[in-house]
């Protein structure tokens, strides 16, 4: 049997998987049920968002494994590319 990973990453050509990176910010926000997870990444400006039904400890610091895609959001007129996180795993 395959890694989930490597299942999801032949499955989907789109998605695109990170390893061993560092996180520098990790906020949540309640918005209606979910909780909207926003990190940023170290040498990286994108930010990649995720919803959860709560919140979760903190990943600000510690090394994480990402599976996402690339996306786009408008905000107030302006298109800002985003990541779409999948899954997140702790290194």
């Amino acid at each position: 049997m395959k890694p989930v990973p490597e299942a999801l990453l032949k499955k989907h050509a789109n998605l695109v998987q990170t390893e061993g990176v560092t996180v520098i910010s990790h906020t949540q926000r309640e918005t209606n049920d979910w909780v909207l997870q926003t990190l940023m990444i170290e040498n990286c400006d994108v930010p990649f968002k995720y919803k959860r039904p709560k919140r979760f400890k903190s990943l600000q610091g510690q090394k994480v494994n990402l599976i996402y895609y690339p996306s786009k959001e408008v905000i107030a007129g302006f298109e800002i590319e985003i990541m779409q996180v999948v899954r997140v795993r702790r290194y």
